[in-house]
């Protein structure tokens, strides 16, 4: 658990049209270990996608900019890896992603047995032959509580955890060293949200692979997560373990707003405490602190300058509440 699988560094992407440019990450910086788990939690807008399709360089080709920062993954950074290693060696071997929505992320016109065979033929570097790739595709489907006489079935007769199931298998197939879940419960039941989280929580135990967990729940991250990273703005306003952030008296006061966003079975309220206003437009981003004209807390230096980073061992928090001292 103490080796460094993935360090992003000052990252920085924009999308770049002739009209506009959209600022969505903002000099982030976080790391994983292998076989560690990390949240990435916020609102809509606020470069969690972003982040992720940055680590496997997939941003949009002509808009989709990275212009600073690095991403290494085992002291290689991935920024400066050719397009056919990273097609070759990167993408699918050893990360892999699970996209937000199932519906779109599978093929209807080809059974799942196939779509799961693609990866593992076009990474056969052990050279497998068709019946130990047939194998492994009935055991990745098995691995994720589908039956292997389902492999001949198309999309189109699973249900939508089921499908979610089959784009998991698909990720898995190849076992990769990261995995990154980019909101893989959002349209989900409950029940079976709980089960696809359950099933990831074994996966990785088995596996010993690394993840990246976007969502907006925080009762995700607390049941999946080692570490958590708080994004608003494309900015991290707060970061540390799961327990810095569950366990804290200290918080930026954007988590404040997200832990008061969540109903509290104990506490008879009328109704919940919502963050107030809309995350900024990412073509006008506020001068100091990309949180203050939302922020209950404001002083005139937050609207000014942007806060320095507070340190408490592994617990950090951009914020002038706490003057960037520990």
């Amino acid at each position: 658990m103490s080796e460094k699988l993935l360090e992003i560094k000052d990252l920085e992407v924009i999308y770049q049209t002739d009209e506009e440019t959209v600022h969505a990450v903002n000099g982030i910086s976080f790391d994983l270990n292998a076989g560690e788990s990390i949240g990435i939690v916020g609102e809509t807008g606020a470069g969690k996608t972003t982040t992720a399709l940055s680590i496997l360089r997939l941003l949009p080709e002509k808009t989709g900019i990275v212009k600073a920062g690095s991403i290494t993954m085992d002291g290689v950074n991935l920024l400066e890896v050719p397009e056919v290693e990273m097609r070759d060696i990167y993408r699918g071997e050893r990360i892999s992603m699970i996209f937000q929505d199932p519906m779109t992320s599978l093929n209807p016109v080809l059974r799942v047995g196939e779509q799961i065979a693609e990866a593992l033929i076009y990474h056969n570097s052990d050279h497998k032959t068709k019946e130990q790739i047939e194998k492994r595709v009935e055991e990745t489907l098995e691995l994720v509580g589908i039956p292997r006489a389902r492999k001949n079935d198309f999309p189109h007769q699973f249900s939508g955890g089921m499908k979610q199931r089959v784009v998991i298998a698909i990720a898995l197939a190849c076992e990769p060293d990261l995995l990154i879940a980019d909101e893989p419960t959002t349209a989900l039941d409950v029940t079976i949200q709980a089960q696809v989280l359950a099933m990831m929580v074994e996966l990785r135990r088995k596996l010993g692979t690394a993840l990246i967990m976007i969502t907006h729940d925080l009762g995700i991250v607390a049941q999946v997560c080692d570490k958590v990273a708080v994004m608003y703005a494309g900015e991290l306003v707060e970061k540390g373990t799961v327990e810095d952030i569950f366990e804290s008296d200290k918080h930026h006061p954007y988590t404040d707003g997200l832990f008061g966003s969540i109903p509290n079975l104990t506490v008879k309220s009328a109704r919940l405490s919502p963050i107030e206003g809309l995350i900024p437009d990412p073509t006008d981003l506020p001068k100091g602190c990309k949180f203050s004209p939302r922020c209950p807390k404001c002083m005139d230096i937050c609207k000014e300058t942007p806060p320095k980073e507070y340190v408490d061992g592994t617990h950090c928090i951009a914020c002038h509440l706490f003057g960037g001292k520990a």
